[in-house]
């Protein structure tokens, strides 16, 4: 068979000099100044353009997205290389390309006539790239030289590549590494601090000790890894201890805790860094280990004391008992980095004039990372980003470059921008491209847009939301029927009307997964016109939903349940308390407050029987901020109050989903995109059953068979004499319980919703901060016929991949909402100064008490031993469990005094303090009036169940 390749080539290619005769107007899109102005090179000093190859664009990014580098020429041959080994920078160099004020020109040079080169035979397919970059090159300066002979415009070439580079100044073509000519320019000296140290030679340091062993080839990863001799898996850095680590084994379910090997020292570590995808070769089991239970940061000022680090290994390796072992691992390779840029601090080198320092990640799993940078004295103090390039095997530490300034550290703009970039949380204003399928203004309801939807207008619908709340996701009504029975209707903004399959706007979204909600910020899945207006079903105005209505008898059992888009015109927009108003009012009478009343009824009756079946009333301590209205610093911090109209609006959601999700799983048993919540393994259970039990006082059983028995108990577990140890047992119950999930009905077989006592379950309630609940809506609407489907929507792979994002996404979200309500906590405490307060503990450690103050809904722990004090005698038992100071035991449950004040001495990662107050301990309690004490630190760690 004979195979014939055809490869146009084309001689209208423009060469993307504005002016060129020679090209006329053939140029598309960005196009070079005519007369480049830029930064002055002393190599060049005339005008010119750059033309990078292929590694200077993967590696050297952070330079050419600087606005110091213009009139640039990316060839077709670099991009495609690009795409091909890098999708973060391919899409950094698109933005770049796209941005008029950069002057970057994509040269399409392998389809024109006189800048395509076959491959030779022998030569192999890199060499062949770089030739054609060459001539690429030396064709544009020729071309230029034509285009005007007096300013004379030159073309350098940029390249990293030594053979390269000599080969173009053979062939006459000014070519310079990235280095020298970043160093050129001496009117930006910033420049070179954004340059990637790429040469593992040139930055050993000059002690040049190997201290690591060497990677292995992929190549011989890939053949041990098939054989068994090594596995494969995802390096997970501890938070608490910088010389252990855990390899979660591909393969195995997340879940199973066998499928894990640790890793102590920083030889077995071998450079590995968080979320790498390592080859791993298990130890002989008389070198295993057990998780340390120290805690250890790496706070050593001299960068390079390995026999030090080897005397701190030494301390992990207590004694303990056969069965605490582990399989204990080293890294034998790197498969996969996935290093990103990393937020911190620079620690500045003692050593007068040096331009090599530290720099700090906020992230503590993250290493310290080796930066060269002339501005230190101005980056102290300040947030800053910084990106790795490599690690040598001499080197203690990766070597990286600075990369961007974030701003003051403590600032509440810089914290903020440092929390959505650890916690990759998408945050860049929304595109031209993506806004650009937003609906024009002035919007209104057309005949085209009620085709396949019901008129509701006419309906006394209402929304019941928190103050101050814009994007209004859902509305309700009820009315009685002729016959008797009830109807009510769950009203939620139709966002996939607006929102097409595959389009900008809605990659975006997908990509973005949630809203998040800071304490005083909002970064939004979908544009504003969106949120705020057009989706949010705010009162007196028409809007497009999609409705669910039931058709109820008194006592809340359904007789028919019908899905339809609908158009809706909401009558009132009320608050939680609003709302409790008006039915608890006698003189109010009125349609909506009618409404309201057998809402509320139903909603009564629903939950009863929801909790009957075995659903579970948890607690956690929220928190709500009071803010100053000129400066927004927080004035008082209170946990939130919960009203029964809170319970009514959660309990017709709670059903919407569920008649939803049986609907769409009818439909498509297949894929259908479901929630669910595994049912927490007993080993978790330990830690609340030993708890209830831990004070004979009050001693109370919680079974925890299934989930109704829990339920049960913890009804029961009733105290007249300490009526706070309910919420208590409940906030515990909730950090025994596993994460809910969404997952593809065609990918997995247990679709239980343990904490909601449901056999199905999905999101269908708030599709304008969840992407999961537009794909429901979009199942949903092929269901009843309103709307068509596409290929993606009915694959349940894509389906899979796209719930492994919004799982992602969607913890994410929950962690920078803490870290939100951590910083805000702090800054309270900041203008608060010290304050005592009544606490109760959580858990007790091996030299600790972690606990609860009510009044803030704030969590932190309280040390017993401190550096350069005196020891106490500490008593530590793991079975009731207690912890016995001195002469003093806690139990979980006691309600102690402790003093909170707010530690900034390391400015990274300043922390609230807690000292025991009471009960008095000689030597531990401090006297209530002392005001400026130094104890350690909290960690305030919230497992949240998410619905």
């Amino acid at each position: 068979m004979k195979i014939v390749r055809e490869h146009y080539l084309r001689d209208d290619i423009g060469c993307g000099a504005p002016g060129c005769a020679a090209c006329g107007s053939a140029h598309e899109g960005p196009v070079l100044e005519p007369q480049p102005l830029d930064p002055a090179s002393s190599l060049c000093p005339q005008p010119h353009y750059l033309l990078p190859d292929t590694n200077v664009l993967l590696h050297q990014i952070d330079v050419l997205e600087d606005p110091a580098i213009r009139n640039v020429i990316v060839l077709q041959t670099v991009l495609q290389e690009v795409r091909n080994r890098s999708a973060p920078v391919y899409k950094r160099i698109r933005d770049v390309t796209n941005n008029l004020e950069k002057h970057f020109y994509t040269f399409t040079n392998e389809h024109h006539r006189e800048t395509y080169v076959e491959q030779k035979q022998g030569e192999n397919s890199n060499d062949r790239n770089d030739r054609a970059i060459r001539v690429a090159a030396k064709w544009y300066n020729e071309h230029l030289k034509k285009m005007s002979a007096e300013n004379q415009l030159q073309v350098i070439f940029i390249t990293n590549d030594k053979k390269n580079k000599e080969k173009a100044v053979e062939e006459g073509i000014p070519a310079f590494t990235c280095e020298e000519y970043v160093k050129s320019l001496t009117a930006n000296p910033e420049l070179i601090d954004r340059l990637a140290c790429l040469s593992e030679e040139g930055n050993e340091i000059e002690s040049g000790k190997i201290i690591f062993l060497e990677h292995l080839p992929l190549s011989k990863l890939q053949q041990g890894i098939k054989s068994g001799t090594y596995l494969q898996g995802t390096f997970r850095a501890s938070r608490e201890n910088y010389l252990e680590a855990t390899v979660w084994i591909h393969g195995d379910a997340e879940e199973n805790k066998e499928a894990s090997i640790i890793l102590q020292g920083l030889k077995n570590l071998n450079r590995a860094i968080h979320e790498d995808i390592v080859a791993v070769e298990l130890l002989p089991k008389n070198q295993w280990v057990a998780p340390s239970s120290v805690v250890l940061h790496d706070e050593g000022q001299n960068e390079d004391d390995v026999e030090k680090e080897e005397e701190r290994e030494r301390i992990l390796k207590t004694v303990v008992n056969e069965k605490m072992l582990k399989p204990t691992g080293r890294v034998v390779g790197i498969i996969k980095r996935n290093w990103r840029p990393y937020c911190g601090m620079l620690s500045k080198s003692d050593i007068k004039e040096s331009r090599r320092h530290l720099f700090t990640p906020a992230d503590k799993r993250i290493p310290r990372i080796r930066i060269e940078t002339r501005q230190a004295s101005t980056l102290e103090g300040q947030r800053i980003i910084v990106a790795i390039d490599g690690w040598p095997r001499n080197s203690r530490y990766p070597n990286g470059h600075f990369v961007k300034n974030l701003g003051e550290v403590g600032d509440k703009e810089t914290e903020t921008e440092v929390l959505l970039l650890e916690h990759d949380v998408p945050h860049q204003p929304f595109s031209q491209a993506v806004l650009s399928f937003l609906p024009k203004m002035p919007w209104s309801i057309t005949e085209k847009d009620m085709k396949n939807r019901e008129d509701l207008r006419h309906l006394c619908v209402c929304s019941v939301d928190p103050p101050g709340c814009t994007d209004i996701d859902d509305a309700l009504h009820c009315r009685e029927l002729e016959n008797g029975n009830l109807e009510v209707g769950v009203h939620i903004a139709d966002v996939s009307h607006f929102i097409r399959p595959g389009n900008a706007l809605d990659q975006e979204s997908a990509r973005r997964g949630t809203t998040v909600y800071l304490c005083e910020k909002r970064i939004d899945m979908v544009p504003e016109l969106l949120s705020s207006n057009l989706c949010s079903l705010r009162c007196n105005v028409d809007r497009l939903a999609f409705s669910c209505i039931w058709e109820m008898n008194h006592n809340a059992e359904i007789l028919k349940t019908r899905f339809t888009k609908s158009a809706i015109n909401s009558k009132a927009s009320l608050t939680y308390a609003e709302a409790q108003m008006r039915i608890d009012s006698a003189s109010m009478n009125d349609d909506i407050t009618v409404s309201l009343r057998g809402l509320n009824k139903l909603a009564k009756i629903l939950k009863k029987r929801r909790i009957e079946k075995g659903a579970l009333t948890l607690s956690s301590p929220e928190v709500r901020f009071h803010m100053d209205s000129e400066t927004h610093d927080p004035i008082d911090l209170q946990t939130k109050e919960l009203r029964e109209t809170n319970s009514m609006v959660e309990e017709f959601m709670l059903l919407a989903n569920i008649s939803v999700a049986k609907k769409i799983h009818e439909e498509f048993s297949e894929h259908a995109l479901l929630r669910k919540h595994p049912a927490p393994p007993p080993s978790n259970y330990e830690i609340l059953v030993k708890a209830a039990k831990s004070k004979l006082a009050i001693s109370v059983e919680i079974k925890t068979d299934t989930a109704k028995s829990l339920a049960d108990s913890l009804d029961r577990a009733d105290c007249p004499t300490f009526p706070y140890l309910n919420t208590l047992l409940r906030i515990l119950a909730t950090r025994c319980m596993m994460q809910a999930v969404y997952f593809c009905s065609g990918m997995d077989n247990d679709f239980h919703h343990y904490g909601l006592a449901s056999p199905i379950y999905t999101h269908f309630t708030s599709p304008i901060r969840r992407y999961a609940d537009i794909i429901v809506h979009r199942l949903l609407a092929v269901a009843i016929g309103a709307d068509c489907t596409y290929p993606e929507l009915t694959d349940k792979h894509k389906l899979a991949d796209l719930c492994k994002n919004l799982n992602f996404r969607h913890k994410m979200a929950q962690y920078a909402q803490r870290a939100s309500v951590a910083f805000h906590t702090q800054l309270f405490f900041k203008s608060k100064g010290i304050v005592s307060e009544e606490a109760y503990i959580l858990f007790v450690r091996k030299n600790a008490i972690v606990v609860l103050i009510p009044k803030y809904g704030l969590e932190g722990t309280v040390f017993f031993e401190e550096k350069d004090k005196p020891q106490p005698r500490l008593t530590y038992d793991d079975e009731i469990p207690s912890l016995k100071i001195e002469d003093t035991v806690f139990h979980i449950f006691d309600k102690v005094k402790v003093k909170i004040m707010l530690d900034s001495t390391n400015l990274q990662h300043q922390k609230i303090r807690m000292s025991l107050v009471e009960p008095q301990i000689p030597g531990i309690s401090i006297p209530t009036d002392t005001s400026n004490m130094d104890i350690n630190e909290p960690e305030s760690k919230k497992k949240k169940l998410e619905k």
